[in-house]
C-alpha cells in the first residue's frame, strides 16, 4: 500500500465553549462543528479533542468532557475519526470500554481514543496524591491489557442475523476475561455487541521512558512534540525499536504536533513571529520555563540572555509530571539556550513550531515525512477563515500535489484511513 501522510484537525478554535455558552440561542458545540465540516470537506482524517481536568490549568478554564463531545460531532460527521482524550488514572477499564465501544458504534467505527496517564487533575480524584508515573504506566499498561480483552471477549460469529432479521447470539463464542491484576478485577465479558473496528484505535501520548515503553507495546499510534529534525530521529528510532524488539510488525505510527505560523510572504510570517515574541512577558516566562523542567526550579535571579547552569537540570526521576516535558528542556539547557530563548520555546511548550507560507510549511512537512519520522500531522485553526484557507487551499493542496497527503478518504473506518492493521 502506498503511504500517505494522515491529518488530523483539532475540534476547537474562537469563539470557544466557554464564550458560546454566554449565547442562549447557541450550543458550546457550534464552533466544532463548524470545523468538522470544514475537515471532513478537506478530507481530512479525524478530528482530535483534548482534555484538561483541572480548574485553570495551562492558561484554560478547563474543557467540556471528550467523549460526550466526539459523540455529538458523530452525529453531524460521516466521514472524520473521533479522538477523544481520557485518562487512564482516573478511570476504570470496564466503563473505558464500553464508553468508547459505544462510541465505535455511534460513529459506525470512527472511534479513536487517546490514552493519557495525566499529570494533573489528581485533587478532583481523591483521597491519595498524584501516582508516581511508574505506577501510573504500570496502571495503563493494565487497563489497556482489560480493554482490549472485554473488546475481544466476543468471538467472531457471536452475533449473526437470523431468520425475520432477528438477531441471533451463540452465548458459547462470548467469553468473560477473568482478569486478575495488581490495580482492577473484572470478569466480563463486555455486554455491547462487537465493535465495527474491532478495537478502536489507540493512540498514546508519553515521550519520557516510560511512555515510550508503554507506546511501543500497545500504540498504533503515538503523539510526540518533538521540536527539531534531530529529536524525531532519535524519538522514532527509539520507540519503533523498542515494538520490534516486542514481536510487532507494525511499529506506532508518528503523530507530530505542529505549530504553524502562516503568512502570505516569509516577511508577513517571521513579522507574525516577532510580535509574538515582542508581545511575552518574560518575567512571567520564567515561572513557565519553571513548569516546563517539574516546577522544583528557581529562575528568578537568572540573566535572561545567559545560558542557564547545567546545575539546574533537575533529576528526571525526580520528577512526578510530565517528564518528557522535562527531559525536552534539559536538553535544550544542554545546548546553551539562553533563558529567552527557553521562554520563547515554553510558548509551543517544546512543540514543532515553523513559520512561513504554506509552500514552505510544506517544505518542512515533507523532510519530515520522507525521512520516516512524521505518518500523522496535526492541524488547528480550521475555525479561523484566514488560517482556514491556508491550511486546506496552500498547505493541504501543496502536500497534496507532491502526493504526499491523498485525496480522499481511503475507507469507512477510522483505521482504514490510517492505514492500520486489523487488531488481532
Amino acid at each position: 500500500m502506498t503511504r500517505f501522510l494522515s491529518t488530523i484537525a483539532s475540534a476547537g478554535g474562537h469563539p470557544g465553549p466557554y464564550e458560546l455558552a454566554l449565547d442562549p440561542t447557541r450550543s458550546t458545540l457550534d464552533t466544532a462543528r463548524l470545523v468538522a465540516q470544514r475537515a471532513e470537506a478537506a478530507r481530512i482524517d479525524a478530528l482530535f479533542v483534548p482534555d484538561l481536568l483541572v480548574f485553570g490549568a495551562q492558561g484554560t478554564i478547563g474543557a467540556q468532557e471528550p467523549l460526550m463531545f466526539v459523540a455529538a460531532l458523530s452525529q453531524v460527521t460521516s466521514k472524520a475519526g473521533l479522538i477523544a482524550t481520557v485518562s487512564t488514572t482516573f478511570h476504570h477499564p470496564f466503563n473505558l470500554a464500553r464508553l468508547f465501544g459505544t462510541l465505535d458504534h455511534l460513529s459506525n467505527g470512527r472511534a479513536a481514543w487517546n490514552l493519557v496517564t495525566s499529570s494533573i487533575g489528581e485533587q478532583n480524584f481523591g483521597p491519595g496524591g498524584l501516582p508516581s508515573p511508574e505506577q501510573r504506566y504500570a496502571r495503563a499498561a493494565e487497563t489497556i491489557e482489560v480493554v482490549n480483552a472485554l473488546w475481544d471477549s466476543w468471538k467472531p460469529g457471536s452475533l449473526r442475523l437470523g431468520p425475520g432479521g432477528k438477531a441471533v447470539l451463540d452465548t458459547s463464542l462470548i467469553k468473560p476475561v477473568n482478569f486478575e491484576g495488581e490495580f482492577f478485577s473484572v470478569e466480563g465479558p463486555i455486554n455491547i455487541p462487537p465493535l465495527p473496528q474491532g478495537r478502536p484505535v489507540l493512540i498514546q501520548a508519553g515521550q519520557s521512558a516510560a511512555g515510550i515503553a508503554l507506546g511501543a507495546r500497545y500504540a498504533e499510534v503515538v503523539f510526540t512534540a518533538l521540536a527539531t529534525l534531530a529529536d524525531a530521529h532519535r524519538f522514532t528510532s527509539e520507540i519503533r525499536a523498542q515494538a520490534g524488539a516486542l514481536g510487532r510488525t507494525q511499529g506506532p505510527l508518528i503523530f507530530s504536533s505542529f505549530h504553524a505560523t502562516f503568512g502570505a510572504s516569509e516577511s508577513e510570517a517571521q513579522r507574525l513571529v516577532r510580535e509574538r515574541r515582542e508581545a511575552i512577558d518574560y518575567e512571567a516566562g520564567r515561572a513557565l520555563v519553571a513548569d516546563m523542567l517539574g516546577g522544583g526550579v528557581d529562575l528568578t535571579e537568572a540573566k535572561l540572555d545567559e545560558p542557564l547552569p547545567e546545575v539546574l537540570i533537575p533529576d528526571i526521576s525526580g520528577i512526578n509530571r510530565r517528564r518528557g516535558r522535562a527531559e525536552i528542556f534539559s536538553r535544550l539547557i544542554r545546548e546553551g539556550r539562553t533563558l529567552r530563548e527557553l521562554i520563547q520555546a515554553a510558548q509551543d511548550t517544546g512543540h514543532w513550531s515553523v513559520a512561513g507560507t504554506p509552500e514552505q510549511l510544506a517544505d518542512a512537512v515533507e523532510e519530515r515525512f520522507r525521512a520516516g519520522v512524521l505518518d500523522v500531522l496535526s492541524l488547528g485553526g480550521l475555525a479561523d477563515d484566514r488560517t482556514h484557507d491556508f491550511v486546506v487551499n496552500g498547505l493541504l493542496h501543496e502536500l497534496r500535489k507532491r502526493g504526499i497527503v491523498k485525496d480522499d478518504y481511503r475507507g469507512a473506518t477510522l483505521r482504514s484511513n490510517l492505514g492500520l492493521e486489523e487488531p488481532t
